[in-house]
């Protein structure tokens, strides 16, 4: 995505059956997995017989754990986590896990979303005495977990369930336990992962933790359970509420892996799927098909497919500069187009190009990979969307600007073109993305505003 909207996190935990066994190296290369999901500060917890012992920092999972051996962090039970702050200061103290002291024990825990309750339920807590001490929505789940503790740990999670409100997948470690909690519409992803030689599971936010780590799929958790993974096995709590499946159809179109299988469906041929049907919408006279790297190649490949115009990359993306390159001023961070994605002139001079990205969202990064394009010899430049208009704020753990800040509502479709200096302009229409999803279980709220739940108006 050129314009940079982010998702909170990625979660993962990892329980291995031999006690003597450490987790946490395992988490750790998980987290490199995950590392898309969060380039702002990355953390384990390590649960050595009930007792936590936590390292966290900010930036990447090799830059925190730089030439760590691990030695500080005992235990055969670890979680992991990567942010993107959307909601809390970003600091240090607020990057997770968070770990707290209650009735049951020591409680470590690791939260991807966002709460849309969070401003009540801190002020319902610091009225009953809780003392914050990060700005992060996720230390009120851990302190109402914790309120219930002398009634167990399913007691506490089932009472936070209870009062919370948007989107959540929690890891969670306790005594001998590693535990997954999922949202009852399951707008963000989380799976089960077993270790082939049945050396222990995984809980993580995509398969290609599991993956990185040779483990098997298991399956997803499903909306609104509980599951919890001790000596015994693993055990699952069903909802005891109505639950109905809303994943945020921007882990499809952006955020997800593209070799990740999400609820069943994988990343890569969902995103192909709506270029071909984005080909299918407009017939442009072209002698190129490009994406904007790296989460629009595989609608662009489809695209290409559908259409029958070559596909040849045209932008070459600089891996060494991440998230962490951030310049005060615009035209500073325009001009930084050029470092961060390099032309390949040879594929563009004197070509009518049709170029990919998954969306649109501010634009202004795109209006420069466009002026880049037209500096390096392109004859005409077709831009397409292989989403919907981004309209509306996202509440549930998408960093999206309030709505007067998105272009689609600033501008009509024939204006955002002539912003971008584009020739042409073409998103995928709502029921061509509506086709690719197959079944009513998406969240499409930031495309046609309607929220899974009650939010706050902006």
């Amino acid at each position: 995505m050129s314009d940079e909207i982010h998702e909170e996190c990625g979660v993962i935990g990892v329980y291995r059956n031999d006690v003597n066994k450490q987790a946490a190296p395992l988490v750790y290369y998980g987290l490199y997995a995950l590392q898309h999901r969060g380039q702002e500060s990355a953390g384990i917890a390590a649960n050595h017989n009930g007792v936590m012992e936590l390292k966290k920092g900010l930036g990447l999972a090799g830059e925190v754990f730089r030439g760590e051996t691990f030695e500080g962090l005992p235990g055969n039970i670890a979680i992991g986590h990567v942010r993107y702050s959307t909601a809390g200061d970003g600091s240090v103290r607020s990057a997770q896990p968070l770990a707290a002291s209650c009735r049951l024990g020591e409680i470590a825990l690791a939260h991807n979303g966002n709460l849309i309750n969070a401003d009540s339920l801190r002020e319902m807590l610091t009225d009953e005495g809780v003392i914050f001490h990060t700005t992060s929505d996720s230390e009120s789940i851990l302190n109402l977990i914790c309120q219930h503790g002398s009634r167990g740990i399913e007691a506490g999670i089932k009472n936070a369930m209870s009062l919370i409100k948007g989107a959540y997948v929690l890891v969670i470690t306790i005594n001998d336990k590693l535990i997954g909690v999922r949202d009852p519409y399951g707008l963000h992803p989380l799976c089960i992962g077993k270790f082939h030689d049945d050396s222990g599971y995984i809980l993580a936010s995509e398969t290609c933790a599991l993956e990185a780590l040779d483990a098997e799929f298991v399956r997803d958790v499903t909306p609104g359970e509980i599951v919890i993974i001790d000596k015994e096995g693993l055990k699952s709590i069903e909802p005891s509420r109505w639950c109905r499946k809303n994943l945020c159809v921007f882990e499809m179109v952006y955020f997800a892996r593209p070799d990740s299988i999400v609820d069943g469906v994988s990343v890569y041929e969902f995103r192909r799927q709506c270029g071909m049907k984005l080909a299918g919408q407009r017939k442009i006279e072209a002698d190129l098909v490009m994406a904007v790297p790296d989460s629009g190649i595989p609608a662009a490949i489809g695209y290409a497919e559908a259409s029958g115009i070559p596909y040849g990359e045209g932008l070459i993306k600089n891996k060494y500069m991440g998230r962490t390159f951030i310049l005060p001023v615009q035209e500073q961070r325009e001009a930084a187009v050029k470092i961060k994605l390099a032309t390949i002139k040879h594929n563009i001079n004197g070509k009518r190009l049709i170029i990919i990205d998954d969306s649109i969202v501010r634009g202004t990064t795109l209006r420069g990979i466009v002026s880049h394009l037209r500096d390096s010899g392109a004859k005409e430049i077709h831009v397409c969307a292989a989403s919907p208009e981004v309209k509306y704020s996202c509440y549930f753990g998408i960093d999206t600007p309030h709505r007067e800040k998105l272009i689609a509502v600033q501008k009509s479709p024939e204006e955002i073109c002539e912003f971008l200096g584009a020739d042409s302009l073409t998103y995928l229409s709502l029921e061509s993305l509506s086709q690719v999803c197959g079944e009513d279980t998406y969240c499409k709220a930031c495309f046609d505003g309607k929220y899974p739940m009650e939010v706050p108006v902006n």
